[in-house]
């Protein structure tokens, strides 16, 4: 499965989408890969601040729990309900799925939103 054009990722695994002042954020097909079948994803609350570096969700698998983090400041605007119902979208369609966004300045991204070509190559060594 191809990405996406037009997304952002990070060393974690999450992809990021900027679109304006929103910054729509989810988890790579290799996180939930590697995590196998998510059971449990514990969304922020609206209106919630968050720092780049901050965890701002958790999803849980049968083998493990991972965080799912932001490199960008902002105020969270949306979650994705649909998750609380059916964890499991996040397996069938990591890409179309959206754990929340944020709203904030993103008119410069930090060096930590990778493209593509930079993530795959990540990927390639076995990030």
């Amino acid at each position: 499965m191809g990405m996406p054009d037009g997304l952002r990722f990070t060393a974690e695994h999450e992809w990021v989408r900027i679109e304006g002042g929103r910054a729509v954020i989810g988890i790579t097909q290799h996180a939930q890969e590697e995590l196998g079948d998510v059971v449990f994803v514990e969304l922020p609350q609206i209106g919630q601040e968050f720092r780049a570096g901050d965890s701002i969700a958790v999803v849980e698998s049968v083998k493990a729990v991972a965080d799912v983090y932001t490199q960008l400041d902002g105020r969270v605007v949306e979650v994705n309900e649909a998750l609380l119902e059916d964890p499991g979208l996040i397996n069938t369609d990591p890409y179309g799925q959206h754990v929340s966004v944020l709203e904030g300045d993103f008119s410069v991204l930090p060096d930590t939103l990778m493209d593509a070509a930079a993530y795959e190559a990540i990927l390639a060594e076995g990030g």
